[in-house]
């Protein structure tokens, strides 16, 4: 091998230690911040259960364009502010923030009468969904990013499914809708797992707010379907 090849090869090689370096990294931060945003979910989960949500359940439009327009301007937000630290405490209000928003869905479940159970069951196998897959996107390395094209085409047939449904009102639609749910949103979890072990996704307060994003629609889409097929009402 010539000098020059030696030398080309070692640089090489070195960037990409470099790099694995630095995904591992964010891969690393992703985690803990993921781990960290867990709290003032629980924290706003518990500030929802006691609220009172009757307007929202009045006006279901103007409920949801209003949660729409904080979300979106929150996110917003946390995009703007991606490197710094003020993205890290706008992310942990966001989560708080979806937390209150869980609240509706928790004060269904809790009148069942293993309503606990229900979202015991419902927090864990989104646990178990979310291990398996980032052990998957780990351990094989493998480049989900192919994966991206279907899961927006899944996600965008899924809202079509919604929307059709808030007018017809039809039970095993909105089972088979939040079955499908999970199911996609499950695909985004290895999908940005994935992005980040290969270098797409190279900031791990947007990485995190993406992988908290997919956790939070497979739980409360999992809840709904738990307490459809196994709710044991009073």
């Amino acid at each position: 091998m010539q000098p020059q090849n030696q030398y080309q090869f070692g640089a090489n090689a070195a960037g990409g230690a470099v790099l694995a370096s630095d995904t591992h990294k964010v891969l690393r931060n992703t985690y803990m911040l993921l781990s960290l945003s867990m709290l003032p979910t629980i924290i706003g989960a518990f500030i929802g259960i006691s609220l009172d949500f009757s307007f929202m359940r009045a006006h279901p439009f103007i409920g949801a364009l209003g949660f729409l327009a904080v979300a979106w301007g929150m996110m917003w937000a946390i995009g703007k502010n991606r490197d710094s630290s003020l993205g890290i405490v706008l992310l942990l209000g966001f989560t708080l923030f979806m937390g209150v928003i869980l609240g509706p869905l928790l004060q269904v479940a809790l009148h069942f009468r293993n309503g606990a159970q229900l979202i015991g069951m419902a927090a864990g196998g989104t646990g178990i969904i979310f291990f398996s897959l980032a052990g998957i996107a780990t351990v094989t390395k493998k480049d989900f990013s192919f994966m991206g094209q279907f899961l927006m085409i899944g996600a965008i047939l899924m809202l079509i499914g919604f929307l059709a449904n808030a007018f017809f009102q039809i039970p095993a639609l909105s089972l088979a809708m939040s079955a499908l749910a999970i199911l996609i949103f499950s695909g985004f979890i290895l999908y940005d797992i994935s992005k980040v072990i290969h270098g797409g996704e190279t900031n791990y307060i947007m990485a995190t707010l993406s992988i908290y994003l997919d956790l939070f629609n497979v739980f409360q889409n999992l809840l709904y379907l738990l307490m459809s097929l196994m709710g044991e009402r009073d």
